[in-house]
Protein backbone atom coordinates (compact mmCIF):
# COMPACT_ATOMS: atom_id res chain seq x y z
CA UNK A 1 0.00 0.00 0.00
CA UNK A 2 2.80 2.40 0.88
CA UNK A 3 4.51 1.71 -2.43
CA UNK A 4 1.29 2.40 -4.37
CA UNK A 5 0.71 5.64 -2.50
CA UNK A 6 4.27 6.76 -3.20
CA UNK A 7 3.88 5.95 -6.90
CA UNK A 8 0.64 7.92 -7.22
CA UNK A 9 2.04 10.83 -5.20
CA UNK A 10 5.23 10.96 -7.29
CA UNK A 11 3.32 10.85 -10.58
CA UNK A 12 1.03 13.63 -9.34
CA UNK A 13 4.03 15.70 -8.32
CA UNK A 14 5.70 15.15 -11.68
CA UNK A 15 2.57 16.06 -13.63
CA UNK A 16 1.98 19.19 -11.53
CA UNK A 17 5.56 20.35 -11.99
CA UNK A 18 5.22 19.90 -15.75
CA UNK A 19 2.06 22.01 -15.78
CA UNK A 20 2.91 25.41 -17.25
CA UNK A 21 0.59 27.21 -14.85
CA UNK A 22 2.90 26.33 -11.96
CA UNK A 23 5.91 27.79 -13.76
CA UNK A 24 3.99 30.98 -14.51
CA UNK A 25 2.75 31.34 -10.95
CA UNK A 26 6.17 30.77 -9.44
CA UNK A 27 7.77 33.13 -11.97
CA UNK A 28 5.39 35.96 -11.15
CA UNK A 29 5.70 35.32 -7.43
CA UNK A 30 9.49 35.45 -7.61
CA UNK A 31 9.26 38.57 -9.77
CA UNK A 32 7.03 40.20 -7.18
CA UNK A 33 9.44 39.26 -4.42
CA UNK A 34 12.38 40.59 -6.43
CA UNK A 35 10.73 43.99 -6.94
CA UNK A 36 9.82 44.35 -3.27
CA UNK A 37 13.12 46.03 -2.25
CA UNK A 38 12.60 48.62 -4.98
CA UNK A 39 9.11 49.36 -3.70
CA UNK A 40 10.43 49.48 -0.17
CA UNK A 41 12.75 52.35 -1.02
CA UNK A 42 9.71 54.54 -1.64
CA UNK A 43 8.79 54.53 2.05
CA UNK A 44 11.88 55.16 4.13
CA UNK A 45 11.96 53.20 7.39
CA UNK A 46 9.34 50.63 6.45
CA UNK A 47 11.27 48.73 3.78
CA UNK A 48 11.50 45.53 5.79
CA UNK A 49 7.84 45.57 6.83
CA UNK A 50 6.73 46.18 3.26
CA UNK A 51 8.99 43.44 1.94
CA UNK A 52 7.67 40.87 4.42
CA UNK A 53 4.01 41.76 3.85
CA UNK A 54 4.31 41.86 0.07
CA UNK A 55 6.37 38.70 -0.25
CA UNK A 56 4.41 36.51 2.15
CA UNK A 57 1.13 37.73 0.68
CA UNK A 58 2.39 36.76 -2.77
CA UNK A 59 3.38 33.31 -1.49
CA UNK A 60 -0.06 32.94 0.09
CA UNK A 61 -2.04 34.04 -2.98
CA UNK A 62 -0.15 31.92 -5.47
CA UNK A 63 -0.18 28.93 -3.13
CA UNK A 64 -3.93 29.18 -2.67
CA UNK A 65 -4.45 29.48 -6.43
CA UNK A 66 -2.36 26.36 -7.03
CA UNK A 67 -4.11 24.48 -4.21
CA UNK A 68 -7.56 25.20 -5.59
CA UNK A 69 -7.21 25.11 -9.36
CA UNK A 70 -4.71 22.28 -9.55
CA UNK A 71 -6.43 20.42 -6.70
CA UNK A 72 -9.84 20.37 -8.39
CA UNK A 73 -8.30 19.05 -11.61
CA UNK A 74 -6.56 16.09 -10.00
CA UNK A 75 -9.65 13.89 -10.23
CA UNK A 76 -11.61 15.48 -13.10
CA UNK A 77 -8.62 15.47 -15.45
CA UNK A 78 -8.01 11.77 -14.85
CA UNK A 79 -11.68 11.02 -15.60
CA UNK A 80 -11.85 13.20 -18.72
CA UNK A 81 -8.67 11.72 -20.18
CA UNK A 82 -9.84 8.25 -19.11
CA UNK A 83 -6.45 7.60 -17.51
CA UNK A 84 -8.14 6.79 -14.21
CA UNK A 85 -9.56 3.47 -15.36
CA UNK A 86 -6.23 1.74 -16.12
CA UNK A 87 -4.99 2.81 -12.69
CA UNK A 88 -8.03 1.43 -10.87
CA UNK A 89 -7.81 -1.81 -12.85
CA UNK A 90 -4.58 -2.49 -11.04
CA UNK A 91 -4.50 -3.37 -7.32
CA UNK A 92 -5.06 0.30 -6.42
CA UNK A 93 -8.10 1.32 -4.38
CA UNK A 94 -9.98 4.53 -4.90
CA UNK A 95 -8.97 5.67 -1.44
CA UNK A 96 -5.31 5.13 -2.26
CA UNK A 97 -5.79 7.11 -5.45
CA UNK A 98 -7.24 10.12 -3.60
CA UNK A 99 -4.68 10.02 -0.78
CA UNK A 100 -1.82 9.67 -3.27
CA UNK A 101 -3.10 12.66 -5.23
CA UNK A 102 -3.31 14.67 -2.02
CA UNK A 103 0.27 14.00 -0.99
CA UNK A 104 1.52 14.58 -4.52
CA UNK A 105 0.02 18.06 -4.68
CA UNK A 106 1.11 18.76 -1.09
CA UNK A 107 4.67 17.94 -2.12
CA UNK A 108 4.35 20.27 -5.10
CA UNK A 109 3.16 23.10 -2.85
CA UNK A 110 6.03 22.44 -0.45
CA UNK A 111 8.62 22.72 -3.25
CA UNK A 112 7.01 25.85 -4.70
CA UNK A 113 6.75 27.49 -1.28
CA UNK A 114 10.37 26.64 -0.53
CA UNK A 115 11.47 28.20 -3.84
CA UNK A 116 9.47 31.39 -3.23
CA UNK A 117 10.67 31.56 0.38
CA UNK A 118 14.28 31.27 -0.79
CA UNK A 119 13.64 34.16 -3.18
CA UNK A 120 12.16 36.19 -0.33
CA UNK A 121 15.14 35.61 1.96
CA UNK A 122 17.51 36.52 -0.86
CA UNK A 123 15.65 39.81 -1.33
CA UNK A 124 15.69 40.36 2.45
CA UNK A 125 19.44 39.76 2.59
CA UNK A 126 20.05 42.17 -0.27
CA UNK A 127 18.05 44.83 1.53
CA UNK A 128 19.29 44.40 5.12
CA UNK A 129 22.73 42.83 4.38
CA UNK A 130 22.39 40.52 7.40
CA UNK A 131 19.87 38.28 9.14
CA UNK A 132 18.57 38.69 12.67
CA UNK A 133 16.71 36.42 15.08
CA UNK A 134 13.47 38.17 14.09
CA UNK A 135 13.96 36.96 10.53
CA UNK A 136 13.77 33.35 11.73
CA UNK A 137 10.32 34.15 13.16
CA UNK A 138 9.13 34.65 9.57
CA UNK A 139 9.56 30.91 9.02
CA UNK A 140 6.59 30.34 11.34
CA UNK A 141 4.40 32.49 9.09
CA UNK A 142 5.55 30.46 6.08
CA UNK A 143 4.85 27.27 8.01
CA UNK A 144 1.32 28.48 8.73
CA UNK A 145 0.88 29.22 5.02
CA UNK A 146 1.81 25.61 4.26
CA UNK A 147 -0.83 24.49 6.78
CA UNK A 148 -3.34 26.67 4.92
CA UNK A 149 -2.42 24.94 1.66
CA UNK A 150 -2.93 21.51 3.23
CA UNK A 151 -6.43 22.51 4.33
CA UNK A 152 -7.36 23.99 0.93
CA UNK A 153 -6.05 20.94 -0.97
CA UNK A 154 -8.30 18.74 1.17
CA UNK A 155 -11.30 20.94 0.40
CA UNK A 156 -10.50 20.99 -3.33
CA UNK A 157 -10.31 17.20 -3.44
CA UNK A 158 -13.48 16.88 -1.37
CA UNK A 159 -15.52 19.03 -3.77
CA UNK A 160 -13.96 17.54 -6.89
CA UNK A 161 -14.85 14.04 -5.69
CA UNK A 162 -18.54 14.66 -6.42
CA UNK A 163 -18.84 17.89 -8.42
CA UNK A 164 -17.76 19.44 -11.72
CA UNK A 165 -14.50 21.44 -11.92
CA UNK A 166 -16.36 24.77 -12.17
CA UNK A 167 -18.56 24.13 -9.15
CA UNK A 168 -15.63 22.67 -7.23
CA UNK A 169 -13.65 25.86 -7.81
CA UNK A 170 -16.58 28.00 -6.67
CA UNK A 171 -17.11 25.87 -3.55
CA UNK A 172 -13.40 25.89 -2.65
CA UNK A 173 -13.08 29.65 -3.20
CA UNK A 174 -16.19 30.26 -1.12
CA UNK A 175 -14.80 28.16 1.72
CA UNK A 176 -11.49 30.03 1.52
CA UNK A 177 -13.18 33.43 1.69
CA UNK A 178 -15.50 32.32 4.49
CA UNK A 179 -12.58 30.76 6.37
CA UNK A 180 -10.70 34.05 6.21
CA UNK A 181 -13.56 35.62 8.17
CA UNK A 182 -14.21 32.66 10.49
CA UNK A 183 -13.45 34.72 13.60
CA UNK A 184 -15.87 37.42 12.44
CA UNK A 185 -18.54 34.74 12.04
CA UNK A 186 -18.01 33.67 15.66
CA UNK A 187 -18.22 37.29 16.80
CA UNK A 188 -21.43 37.72 14.83
CA UNK A 189 -22.82 34.53 16.38
CA UNK A 190 -22.08 35.84 19.86
CA UNK A 191 -23.94 39.06 19.11
CA UNK A 192 -26.93 37.43 17.38
CA UNK A 193 -30.10 35.89 18.73
CA UNK A 194 -32.41 33.14 17.56
CA UNK A 195 -31.80 31.02 14.43
CA UNK A 196 -29.19 33.45 13.09
CA UNK A 197 -27.05 32.79 16.16
CA UNK A 198 -27.01 29.03 15.68
CA UNK A 199 -26.57 29.28 11.91
CA UNK A 200 -23.61 31.66 12.24
CA UNK A 201 -22.05 29.51 14.96
CA UNK A 202 -22.44 26.33 12.89
CA UNK A 203 -20.93 28.01 9.84
CA UNK A 204 -18.01 29.36 11.87
CA UNK A 205 -17.06 25.79 12.84
CA UNK A 206 -17.71 24.23 9.42
CA UNK A 207 -15.52 26.64 7.47
CA UNK A 208 -11.77 26.41 8.07
CA UNK A 209 -10.39 28.92 10.57
CA UNK A 210 -7.85 30.42 8.19
CA UNK A 211 -7.67 33.66 10.14
CA UNK A 212 -5.71 31.89 12.87
CA UNK A 213 -3.21 30.72 10.24
CA UNK A 214 -2.50 34.23 8.99
CA UNK A 215 0.24 35.86 11.07
CA UNK A 216 1.92 37.82 8.28
CA UNK A 217 1.31 41.21 9.89
CA UNK A 218 2.48 39.97 13.27
CA UNK A 219 5.82 38.65 12.04
CA UNK A 220 6.31 41.76 9.89
CA UNK A 221 6.26 43.78 13.11
CA UNK A 222 8.51 41.28 14.93
CA UNK A 223 5.79 40.00 17.26
CA UNK A 224 6.59 36.66 18.86
CA UNK A 225 4.33 33.77 17.87
CA UNK A 226 3.50 31.80 21.04
CA UNK A 227 4.30 28.07 20.97
CA UNK A 228 0.71 27.33 22.02
CA UNK A 229 -0.56 28.89 18.78
CA UNK A 230 1.91 26.83 16.76
CA UNK A 231 0.70 23.63 18.42
CA UNK A 232 -2.97 24.60 18.05
CA UNK A 233 -2.67 25.54 14.37
CA UNK A 234 -0.72 22.39 13.57
CA UNK A 235 -3.25 20.11 15.25
CA UNK A 236 -6.21 22.01 13.80
CA UNK A 237 -4.89 21.97 10.23
CA UNK A 238 -3.96 18.28 10.38
CA UNK A 239 -7.37 17.28 11.76
CA UNK A 240 -9.32 19.48 9.33
CA UNK A 241 -7.30 18.26 6.35
CA UNK A 242 -7.71 14.65 7.50
CA UNK A 243 -11.47 15.13 7.83
CA UNK A 244 -11.84 16.59 4.33
CA UNK A 245 -9.57 13.92 2.89
CA UNK A 246 -11.59 11.18 4.59
CA UNK A 247 -14.77 12.72 3.17
CA UNK A 248 -13.25 12.80 -0.30
CA UNK A 249 -12.24 9.13 -0.01
CA UNK A 250 -15.71 8.05 1.14
CA UNK A 251 -17.56 10.01 -1.56
CA UNK A 252 -15.19 9.01 -4.37
CA UNK A 253 -15.32 5.35 -3.30
CA UNK A 254 -19.09 5.39 -3.81
CA UNK A 255 -19.10 7.47 -7.00
CA UNK A 256 -20.35 5.93 -10.21
CA UNK A 257 -17.54 6.43 -12.72
CA UNK A 258 -19.37 5.02 -15.72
Amino acid sequence: MTYRLRAIAFNTFREAVRDRILYNLVFFALLLVATAPLLGQISIGVQRVLLINLSLTAISIFGIVISIFVGISLVSKEIEKRTLYPVLCRPVGRGEFIVGKYFGLAGTLFVNTAAMSAGFYMALLLMTHNFTRADANILLAIYFLLLQFLVIIGLALLFSSFSSPLLSALFALSMFVAGTFAMDLRTFAAMSQGPEKWLARAMSYIVPNLASLNVITRVAHDQIIPPALVAYNTLYAVLYAAATLAGAVIIFSRRDLK
